[in-house]
């Protein structure tokens, strides 16, 4: 169920993408009277699922779901139709057109998906706002991943500055060390301010881990609410109940809990715990997914939550810093795929899936598809053969030169870009695929 769920959230956010995207490039044709003779989500060789012809364009749904595209007259695309583009061109054809609109028609679609990212961007801040802990407000300090705990620091430190940069939230160390390459972390341990050194290399240390989390505040485990027949139920947890220990074994905060939790799945477990002040011991039975069914009370009581609402126009600059910093970050770590642990990294649908939790989340899912819409900008202007970015850099040549790329050379040159498109889309999901037995 949980991979449904992921599922139906990948194919909803990628389908409402795709679509959007070849509306730009459909927008962009129709406005210079070049017609369109297909629309499509996804794609539909030998046959689609569903299909209808409304004027001289034809709409429908494929059955390989790789993306979708619209078939423009006159332009050479993927579906390689030689036979027309031998024919004399016609004034509703693309290759008629100025190559300032052939440029529109083409970057169209990537305009739109930059445009949708700020949009989405904008309405979250609108309906939901913001929030995150100050780091400085933690009470116990923030936890760390291994690999942290390896170049010097301590759970209950609170990492102040990455470089020159100011740390705002936890999020923003591991942010810092990969896209600002930091060297340098000033850290608040007890009463001291002491500097942490990043070696060489650490991002590759970063990507060889599969680090998600690097940091978090960390906070007692104390029972907030106790699922009706749980586990933790029949156990004879209650409201209130602060757990310190698992058979004896110190678990006085909750990153140390949920670790400890996941050795000892389906196993029969002693809980120390504090009742009204009180030490006690209860008995448990852990699931096989390592947990009780109990929620607990989070950072409320042990750090200061920030939480901005903003009003529909006062969200929208915001917005719109938040879609170019989104941007911008992103390419900025791209250089990462470049480096050995980076290849490996690599993903396709299985890795786009795992962004996608196992329970829906409209602020998540929304999030989630304005980052791959910003991902989908960036990709596809990318100067490759077969991608709208290749496409651009051909008509920019010719805007340049005065002289158009001949036929035979965009055939070639379409075909490559296939290839190499084809061979990435094989070696990403390869990878999700070779993940998945690893493990």
């Amino acid at each position: 169920m949980d991979i449904f769920i992921k599922a139906v959230q990948l194919i909803l956010s990628l389908s409402i993408l795709v679509i959007l995207h070849e509306f730009g490039h459909f927008f962009f044709a129709r406005l210079f009277k070049i017609r369109v003779e297909k629309f499509y989500l996804f794609f539909d060789p030998w046959f689609s699922l569903f299909k209808f012809k409304k004027g001289e364009t034809e709409y429908g749904v494929g059955w390989l779901p790789l993306g979708g595209y619209v078939k423009i007259s006159g332009m050479i695309d993927e579906s390689m139709d030689k036979e027309a583009m031998a024919q004399p061109a016609q004034p509703w054809e693309f290759r008629s057109k100025p190559a300032w609109q052939r440029l529109l028609v083409m970057v169209g679609g990537v305009v739109v998906n930059f445009i949708t990212a700020l949009f989405i961007f904008w309405m979250i801040l609108f309906k939901w706002g913001e929030s995150y802990i100050p780091v400085e407000t933690a009470k116990y300090g923030l936890y760390y991943h291994e690999i942290g705990h390896e170049i010097g620091l301590q759970d209950g430190d609170i990492v102040l500055k990455v470089d020159d940069f100011d740390v705002e939230s936890s999020s923003d160390i591991a942010r810092l060390i990969l896209i600002e390459k930091g060297k340098i972390l000033t850290v608040k341990r007890g009463e001291e301010i002491i500097s942490v050194s990043i070696p060489e290399s650490y991002d590759q240390t970063f990507l060889r881990n599969e680090v998600k989390d690097f940091a978090g505040i960390r906070t007692p485990v104390v029972v907030a609410e106790v699922v009706k027949n749980s586990n933790a139920s029949e156990a004879g947890l209650l409201i209130g109940d602060s757990i310190v220990s698992i058979n004896d074994k110190s678990t006085a905060f909750f990153n140390e809990f949920t670790e400890e939790m996941q050795n000892q799945k389906s196993n029969d477990i002693d809980l120390g715990i504090y009742r009204n002040g009180q030490p006690m011991t209860i008995h448990a039975q852990v699931t096989e997914n390592g947990t009780l069914g109990f929620d607990a009370s989070g950072a409320t009581g042990y750090a200061e939550i920030k939480m901005h609402k903003y009003g529909l126009w006062e969200a929208f600059p915001i917005g719109v810093k938040m879609g170019f910093d989104t941007l911008i970050n992103y390419i900025k770590q791209m250089r990462l795929i470049f480096t050995k642990e980076g290849a490996k990294q690599v993903g396709g649908f299985g890795a786009m899936g795992k962004l996608f939790p196992a329970n829906w989340s409209w602020l998540i899912f929304w999030s989630n598809t304005a980052l791959i819409s910003v991902i989908l900008a960036f990709m596809n202007i990318l100067p490759i053969p077969a991608l709208d970015g290749g496409h651009v850099l051909f008509l920019l040549y010719e805007i340049v030169t005065g002289r158009k790329p001949g036929d035979k050379f965009m055939e070639y040159a379409q075909v490559t870009g296939m290839i190499l498109l084809l061979g990435l889309l094989l070696f990403a999901n390869g990878n999700d695929i070779f993940k998945l037995f690893s493990k």
